[in-house]
């Protein structure tokens, strides 16, 4: 009853982040609101043809940060729903991260099977960013602010294209 009060008045002081809250249901119900926004590390990454990438070319862009394997059944399950929320939110970035050791035929076969059109995969071939992201399973999902910080987190698989989802994702463009 106390956590219940407690997030409760946590959630009336910051009132835009109530509004989220309130607009989740589902696999959304998954989705944790952080209050204060949570700066994250600088890591190398590389696109699928080894070019050198990095989470600040999305600075200014709210950001569906999705961490995700090929070996991975609840990932590849999740996929086809992120990229239905890319198509559906244009100003939202979704970024998926292959962590670990994807190889990029595996994911282009992948993305070919699973008729992926509107994402483009950026690999961490030694995990380092979900490392210093403290992501010990997948997929995690991670929601950065236009500024590159963590605003939320959810942990195992969601429906992305979810009414839930776009409303929520909406209510934090929307609330800048």
């Amino acid at each position: 009853m106390l956590a219940v009060l407690y997030t409760a008045l946590a959630l009336g002081a910051n009132g835009a982040l109530a509004d989220v809250a309130a607009l989740r249901d589902g696999d959304m119900k998954k989705l944790a609101l952080h209050e204060a926004a949570v700066a994250i590390p600088e890591v190398a990454l590389v696109t699928m043809d080894d070019a050198p990438a990095s989470l600040a070319d999305f600075h200014g862009k709210w950001v569906v940060l999705n961490f995700w394997a090929t070996w991975c059944p609840p990932c590849r399950a999740e996929m086809p729903s992120l990229d239905a929320l890319q198509a559906a939110l244009p100003d939202l970035a979704v970024v998926p991260v292959a962590t670990g050791r994807n190889a990029p035929e595996g994911i282009a076969r992948f993305w070919a099977e699973a008729e992926v059109q509107h994402l483009t995969s950026l690999r961490d071939p030694k995990s380092a960013l979900g490392k210093q992201m403290g992501v010990l399973g997948l997929p995690v999902t991670v929601i950065l602010n236009p500024d590159g910080q963590e605003v939320a987190r959810l942990i195992g698989d969601a429906d992305w294209s979810s009414d839930s989802a776009k409303a929520v994702l909406a209510a934090m463009m929307a609330g800048n």
